[in-house]
């Protein structure tokens, strides 16, 4: 006898970087597998420089209010994302959100109003004295998560001379 579970949202907090991409292209296939909706949440948080701004590339400077820019990251991740990857349907149906405050906060909060089943998120894969100071974010929501938490690493960019390709 099979046990189905019930269809609870995946949230997939990202933060716009390439492991936020892949963290999201393993959470939609996982949704796409368990048939279960896919929710990626970023949260704005207030960068030290700038407080409740955030800085807009190539525009000499000029400075919006941080949800508004926020909005439209969010818009132009997404839409890149659907167009780099069209055949992942949870991709396409995937709904987004976008809240303010502290990011390890704002993702539980988030997880527990929606009812997700479960948080899929990237991890930069900081090792070291740096990890060990600052502590991860991924590995705060793990420790604090009543869900199961999966993190995704990035890929490593591997390295290749020219011309030295497989020869078969």
């Amino acid at each position: 006898m099979t046990h189905k579970m019930k269809a609870q949202p995946i949230l997939v907090p990202v933060d716009f970087s390439p492991c936020s991409e892949e963290a999201l292209l393993y959470a939609a296939d996982l949704a796409a597998t368990l048939e279960f909706p896919l929710m990626v949440l970023h949260v704005v948080h207030d960068p030290g420089q700038a407080p409740g701004y955030y800085a807009m590339k190539g525009r000499k400077k000029q400075l919006r209010r941080m949800e508004d820019v926020a909005a439209d990251m969010m818009e132009e991740f997404m839409n890149e994302m659907k167009k780099k990857h069209p055949n992942i349907p949870a991709m396409a149906t995937a709904e987004t959100s976008l809240v303010v405050g502290l990011p390890v906060t704002r993702i539980l909060e988030t997880a527990a109003k929606v009812k997700a089943g479960m948080i899929v998120m990237g991890s930069q894969g900081r090792t070291g004295l740096a990890h060990v100071l600052l502590g991860s974010k991924a590995e705060q929501v793990v420790r604090l998560a009543t869900i199961p938490v999966t993190i995704v690493k990035a890929k490593a960019k591997t390295k290749t001379k020219p011309g030295a390709r497989d020869k078969k």
